[in-house]
């Protein structure tokens, strides 16, 4: 993998990277060589009156909760608070086809050979192909160079299939549970793989937020990081319930998910007594939400991800309300979300220019 930006940054003007803090963003140092090309939007969690460093050269704007209540106004409650999950407002006003969202823990990795992984350049080279979520091909994927499609794939399938979205690993630390980070606090994770498959249609899986990026004109209006952190009896599961709602909105409408490459270094544990204290509803929420994700359907009506959305938000009020009534608030706040979307992306792509921007902008 290259340990430099090329000469043309590749989608230089079609993506946004976006970053939710609540510290200095100094971490951006040593993504400079391949972050510095690209715009940045950053949204500041916690109290807004904090001021945010950010490292001279790079092209951003900063968004804190000010910001968020003055461009969505009475809607601005389906944001979440003292929550990474904040991130998703980064999506919601940015004016570009592709997002890369990354945590401000996660360094760049390097690859077995000793060079820096460009972890931003491999999501691009995993969104600019296509997805075989239709039949699994045994050597991953079939698009990468060495690889090709093996012997008795369909040739009918072969094209392939949009991808909407590309979900990056980690280095070191790995993106455990609380219980699990409890009974293993020393593991860390050391290897490689060089490979990137698509997952299978009907199949579920974890989403993690910190090294993702997605086709925001695919399937933006789905990448709803949910109700999360201050006020709300649950954390940390933000990522997944995107995920699972993105996956599930991906097979309807015959998108392809790809996991796997890019890795980067993710630096720092997060306490286990702290994340145990957020995810214990979801831990046992989990063990109904899966089977409710797994045997969801959506009407053949359903043809954009607005309306599939809306009727994953209808399906959660009947079914999962009955398990406790925050679902029915998150069924409220997708549906605000939605309309949030629509208001901000009125052709269902760039947000309009009336935001008048940030607070803060350079």
């Amino acid at each position: 993998m290259a340990s430099s930006v090329p000469s043309t940054p590749v989608l230089k003007e079609e993506l946004d990277i976006v970053i939710p803090t609540i510290r200095n963003l100094d971490f951006l140092e040593m993504w400079r060589p391949f972050f510095q090309p690209y715009h940045l939007i950053i949204v500041q969690d916690g109290e807004p009156s904090r001021t945010i460093r950010v490292p001279e050269g790079f092209d951003y704007d900063l968004y804190n909760r000010n910001d968020v209540n003055r461009i969505l106004g009475p809607r601005a409650n389906c944001i979440s608070f003292k929550d990474s999950a904040c991130r998703c407002f980064g999506y919601l006003v940015s004016k570009k086809k592709y997002i890369y969202t990354i945590d401000d823990d996660c360094f760049v990795a390097k690859d077995p050979s000793g060079k820096d992984i460009n972890a931003l350049e491999q999501h691009i080279q995993n969104l600019l192909s296509p997805s075989t979520p239709f039949f699994f091909n045994t050597l991953y994927d079939p698009y990468r160079d060495g690889a090709d499609f093996v012997r008795g794939y369909p040739f009918s399938l072969r094209e392939g299939a949009p991808t909407a979205v590309s979900h990056g690993l980690w280095l070191n630390i790995p993106d455990y549970d609380a219980p699990t980070q409890l009974v293993k606090p020393l593991e860390r994770n050391t290897r490689y793989v060089d490979a990137v498959l698509t997952i299978p249609k009907g199949t579920l899986f974890p989403m993690c937020g910190m090294n993702l990026a997605f086709n925001r004109e695919l399937i933006g209006p789905a990448m709803y990081f949910g109700l999360m952190g201050d006020g709300q009896p649950i954390g940390r599961y933000d990522d997944m319930w995107a995920g699972w709602c993105t996956k599930v909105i991906c097979d309807h409408m015959g998108w392809g998910v790809k996991t796997g490459l890019p890795y980067i270094w993710h630096s720092k544990a997060s306490n286990p007594f702290v994340n145990l204290k957020k995810e214990y509803n979801g831990i046992y929420w989990q063990e109904e939400l899966i089977p409710f994700f797994q045997s969801l359907t959506i009407p053949k009506e359903s043809k954009t991800v607005q309306k599939c959305y809306i009727e994953i938000s209808k399906q959660v009020r009947a079914k999962l309300g009955k398990v406790d009534p925050y679902f029915n608030k998150l069924a409220d706040a997708m549906v605000t979300w939605i309309e949030a979307w629509d208001e901000l992306n009125p052709s269902g792509g760039a947000a309009s220019d009336v935001l008048n921007g940030p607070a803060k902008a350079k």
